[in-house]
């Protein structure tokens, strides 16, 4: 297969951010969600230059968020060209949701067993941000929901006050694929959208069992609709 140079950037669907604080961090987000989305495209070499024409910034930030992006394994390096996604294989995507299932389940079921005034504050605090990707799901900005998404839901584990775990699941997360994000129902997407906040209702009921089946279900999303094929529990239907 013949690697382009660059890619037609209007198919990622980038933002113009014309300058501010915290570029580099601000450009590895939206690059993030985009190779995780599957906007950016396996076998298209992305140079820095015409990244950075869409956001509106020099090259410079957009090389180093690139950098960053490439030392959490999700792109490489291709010499005096730019920089390419990492293709994983099925196996290693499946493997990377067991380990999460394994991490974010308990965790995340195990916050509704000790509430405190303070962890129902912040849990609460979090609705708005459940919301929003129900909307963004509407919209079908799948970056912008993907984005959102890592957020809130590293926001839920660091509850935990497990740092190391937060940064594990982080990168976990990072190294998935929603490839089919694009091609499914969209009704289906915005019901997944919605668990975010059925999440919350369970764990401040303190519905540990609740949590449990709602997490498993929606980690499972990853490898089932989101990566193009049917969830077991719709098979099963």
């Amino acid at each position: 297969m013949t690697v382009q140079s660059q890619v037609v950037t209007d198919q990622i669907g980038i933002p113009h951010l014309g300058g501010g604080p915290n570029l580099r961090q601000q450009i590895g987000d939206v690059l993030r969600a985009s190779v995780i989305a599957g906007r950016m495209r396996k076998g298209v070499v992305y140079s820095a230059p015409t990244l950075a024409q869409q956001f509106g910034v020099s090259p410079t930030p957009v090389r180093e968020a690139m950098l960053d992006l490439a030392a959490e394994g999700l792109v490489e390096a291709v010499r005096n060209k730019g920089f390419r996604v990492v293709e994983l294989s099925d196996k290693q995507l499946d493997d990377i949701t067991g380990v999460r299932l394994l991490l974010e389940v308990p965790t995340v079921a195990g916050l509704a067993t000790n509430l405190t005034d303070e962890s129902r504050r912040k849990l609460e605090a979090l609705y708005p941000a459940a919301r929003q990707l129900v909307e963004l799901t509407r919209q079908r900005d799948l970056v912008g929901f993907v984005g959102l998404d890592r957020q809130f839901h590293l926001s839920l584990l660091d509850l935990a006050a497990n740092r190391t775990l937060v940064e594990i699941v982080g990168n976990l997360r990072a190294r998935s694929r929603l490839t089919g994000m694009s091609d499914i129902d969209h009704d289906l997407l915005i019901a997944s959208a919605q668990e975010h906040v059925e999440i919350l209702d369970r764990l401040l009921a303190g519905d540990v069992a609740g949590v449990t089946t709602v997490m498993s279900r929606h980690i499972k999303h990853v490898r089932g609709a989101w990566a193009g094929r049917p969830d077991r529990e719709q098979e099963k239907g």
